[in-house]
């Protein structure tokens, strides 16, 4: 990993709970929805189609997975795919993104995406907390489905931090 940002440091760390989370569920599990609950297959795409409008669509103007919103998007009708789609988009998704989160600095966290139609609102330094924010809100989310499901082979919620301890900003 480069010497990249801490907080790429802890979007990674973020990342990699949400896989420890998900990552052994069965593929009819993760499409399986309790009550008003997302399955965990639309929580892999939702948290895959954030990271695609921030980091690769804004940030890169790359046009990766454009329908992946209609089916994954925030306020969209719900939906159930399947488990392999999802994370195959999250994998390719979320390498495309690295390759822009890698260059971020303190002086480029306080800056704001400049499109030709719009200044976004929060900065990308705003975003990027918002979106290791919102991974945590889905992690815990998937314990919870997991636990409603029955699994019991559920990881540490906060595991190892040796990939992503405390060092001052450089």
């Amino acid at each position: 990993m480069p010497n990249c940002h801490p907080l790429v440091t802890q979007l990674r760390f973020t990342r990699q709970s949400f896989l420890d989370c998900i990552t052994s569920v069965p593929d009819e599990d993760a499409k399986k929805r309790i009550n008003q609950m997302n399955c965990l297959s639309w929580t892999i795409g939702h948290l895959a189609n954030q990271e695609n409008h921030y980091w690769v669509r804004f940030a890169q103007d790359i046009a990766l997975y454009p329908d992946l919103n209609t089916l994954v998007g925030y306020g969209k009708p719900a939906s159930t795919p399947e488990k392999s789609e999802m994370m195959s988009a999250w994998r390719e998704i979320t390498a495309k993104a690295d390759a822009y989160l890698d260059t971020l600095t303190s002086e480029i966290l306080e800056t704001k995406f400049i499109s030709t139609e719009r200044v976004f609102p929060e900065t990308i330094g705003t975003m990027l907390l918002r979106n290791i924010y919102h991974y945590w809100y889905h992690i815990g989310e998937a314990h919870t489905v997991r636990e409603l499901l029955g699994h019991t082979d559920l990881p540490v919620y906060v595991g190892d931090m040796s990939t992503a301890f405390y060092r001052q900003e450089s």
